[in-house]
Order: C-alpha cells, then sequence, then structure tokens
C-alpha cells in the first residue's frame, strides 16, 4: 500500500530530493501536498507531475496562476492558508523541509494531529524544544529525521533500545574554513563554497560558521534524550561517516555512506526499511583512510555560543536561532562581515534573560523580538 506524503518546502533542495524518490519508487509513495514559497514556476511544474491534492503558495498573485492553470486544484496562500494546510490530515508522511522558523507552526500543527513528520527543518526542536517533543509524545506523533547525522545516529540505535549510550558523535565536515583564517574579508560566495555538500544558502553559511552544527547538538539533545555533555562534535573533512554512536562498553557504532542526502530522505519516507538507489557506492579501498579532528570554539565561535545557549536554557535557544536568522540574511545581503555574525550574535544573547515559553505563540513572540532587536544592531 502507497504511503502518502506531504512535503512542506517541495521547491528547496530537500523538497526536491524527496520528489526524486518518489518518483523513482511510483509503487510506494503518492504525493499529497506540495508546500512552496515563491517559486511558483518550479512548483508548477511539480503538482504537473506529481498532481497534489491540496498546493501553497505564499502570494495571493501565484495563487491566481497556479489556479489558471489548475481550476480543480485545492490552493492555499498567505499566512491563514498555511495554518489550513499544515492541519490537513489526509497524509501518512509530513516532510518538514521548511527553511526558518516559519517551519514551526506548520510542523506543530500535524504533530499534534499525531502524524508521523520527516524532520530536515532545524529550528522545530531548536526553537521548539520540549514543548514540541512532549506534545508529540502526548499525541503519539512519530519524529523521524532526515538530517544526515541525525539520520545516522538513528539507525545505529535501531535495535539498541536496551544498551545505554556513553557519548554522540556527531559529525562536522568543518565547512570552507576549517583550514583557513576567518577574516573580514570572507565573501558571500567564498562561504557559499561549501567542500563537500550542496545545499540552500542558509544551511551552507551556518556550516561555514559551524552554527548548523550547534543546531544539530541541541537536535541530537532532544530527539535522543542525551544530556549535551554526552554529545561531541567531531570534524571529518570527507563527509563519509555520517555520525557515530560509542555504547557504555566502548563499542563505536558509525554509519557510513555516499554523500547523498537522498539516503537519510529515504530511509525515513520507508523507516525502518531501506530502498535500493542508483547512488554510487563507497569503495572502501580508494577511500582507504578517515581521519577525525577536534573543532576549534574560539574560531568557531557560533559553535561554542550553541553549547552555551543550550546551558541557559530554552529561551536562549530560541534567540539564538533567530538572530543567527537575521544575521545570515543580512550577511547574505552584504549588510555585514562574515565575522559579524557571531560578534552580534553574542551581544544579542548576553542581553537576553531567561524566559519561560508555555506555548508556540510564547516562541513565536520571542522569535520576532529577538529579530528586530539584532536587525537594530545591525543599522
Amino acid at each position: 500500500m502507497e504511503k502518502r506524503i506531504s512535503i512542506f518546502g517541495s521547491t528547496g533542495s530537500i523538497g526536491t530530493s524527496t520528489l526524486n524518490i518518489v518518483r523513482n519508487n511510483p509503487q510506494l509513495f503518492k504525493i499529497t501536498t506540495l508546500v512552496a514559497g515563491n517559486n511558483v514556476d518550479l512548483l508548477i511544474k511539480q503538482i504537473a507531475e506529481f498532481h497534489p491534492k491540496h498546493v501553497y503558495i505564499k502570494s495571493l498573485e501565484n495563487a491566481y496562476k497556479i489556479r489558471k492553470i489548475f481550476p480543480k486544484l485545492d490552493i492555499y496562500f498567505d499566512d491563514i492558508g498555511m495554518e489550513e494546510i499544515s492541519k490537513l490530515t489526509d497524509f501518512d508522511i509530513g516532510v518538514s523541509a521548511l527553511v526558518g522558523i516559519a517551519g514551526l507552526k506548520p510542523t506543530y500543527n500535524m504533530i499534534c494531529n499525531g502524524k508521523t513528520v520527516a524532520l530536515a527543518n532545524k529550528e522545530v526542536l531548536v526553537a521548539g524544544g520540549e514543548l514540541v517533543m512532549n506534545t508529540a509524545k502526548e499525541n503519539n506523533a512519530v519524529l523521524l529525521t532526515v538530517d544526515s547525522e541525525h539520520s545516522a545516529i538513528m539507525q545505529c540505535l535501531n535495535g539498541e533500545e536496551n544498551n545505554k549510550i556513553d557519548k554522540i558523535l556527531l559529525t562536522a565536515s568543518g565547512g570552507p574554513f576549517f583550514d583557513k583564517e576567518i577574516s573580514d574579508s570572507i565573501t558571500v560566495e567564498d562561504a557559499l563554497n561549501h567542500p563537500t555538500w550542496n545545499m540552500g544558502a542558509k544551511v551552507t553559511i551556518d556550516s561555514a560558521t559551524m552554527m548548523n552544527k550547534g543546531f544539530e547538538v541541541i537536535e541530537a539533545k532532544w530527539l535522543f534524550n542525551v544530556d549535551p555533555n554526552n554529545i561531541q562534535v567531531v570534524v571529518h573533512r570527507k563527509s563519509l561517516v555520517h555520525s557515530m554512536v560509542q555504547f557504555i562498553d566502548g563499542t563505536i557504532m558509525a554509519n557510513i555512506g555516499p554523500k547523498s542526502m537522498e539516503i537519510p530522505i529515504a530511509y525515513a519516507l520507508n523507516y525502518p526499511n531501506r530502498l535500493n538507489n542508483n547512488i554510487e557506492k563507497l569503495d572502501l579501498f580508494k577511500i582507504k583512510s578517515l581521519e577525525f579532528e577536534q573543532p576549534n570554539l574560539n574560531k568557531f565561535k557560533c559553535l561554542q555560543l550553541a553549547f552555551e545557549a543550550i546551558k541557559n536554557g530554552h529561551s536562549a535557544q530560541v534567540v539564538l536561532n533567530a538572530a543567527d536568522e537575521v544575521l545570515v540574511n543580512a550577511f547574505v545581503n552584504k549588510q555585514i562581515k562574515f565575522t559579524d555574525i557571531p560578534n552580534i550574535m553574542e551581544k544579542v544573547l548576553n542581553e537576553h534573560s531567561q524566559t519561560k515559553l508555555s506555548n508556540i505563540d510564547d516562541i513565536l513572540y520571542l522569535d520576532q523580538q529577538t529579530k528586530e532587536k539584532t536587525i537594530k544592531k545591525i543599522r
């Protein structure tokens, strides 16, 4: 029986990779919902190929464009439309791949309806934290992950429920500047030149600052119920070991595989069974060696700030995420220098006082407040 898939973020890198898996496995998957932002031309192509029942596009103008071509399609737009489409229940797995805090409320709505969610949006757990995990538990929702690192950990832990974890070894590529000096002269093009992965602009810049790895530490804490002191970031430049788990007997179980996001996405879609693919398999004789290094927290201050935000509680993690979203956008638009990202972020975090967050609205309010404060520090 085919699984019905809803993709929130269908025109991004995760969304298009997900659709490629569906394209190659039509007997297993059926697209029910496609949610996009502004890329209406690509969304129209996806609608024509995959025939969803429901679609979302951000603007009314683009919704009209889609309506002219597909007059019988169920179309949503604007903030109200996002709220409505994320509360639909005629699907089996929702892929959460919207960029930024915009993915939090739609994912939360799916979880409230007890759905299985394949999580590619880091902000859901970085900003949502305990509230998201508790809500998932209360509603019997299943949270799977399509991050290559967290998928690797999930795979290493499969069948190990009775064995205690000693340490999670979260691998990092180190980004484009691990072996280079970080200076004010770094350009946007430099930061977007990732050595091993082809990703969206936001996550690529976060990888360059290693903020992305800081977010993943926070995610791992919530997903696997592990003390942050038992999560170690390990730089592995080849990006072939996607992460590892060390157990109390000293055994280290590693997930090693090709550099392709389609593998963790397919694993989540067809969990816990694997899917065949045409991706070139690794040849261990060609790899020869696997090397691991420690990150320099003084050089990559964003990673250090993530660990500090974990110690300072949930609201500090929301502030960290909100400030980063503003600062990365400002850097991409050449309003600030690369080195300003951690420096301004540290100032914003230092000015924050711990706040209790009881619901999604509290989180979104703090997120908006933080973004406004961060913007003022840029001007």
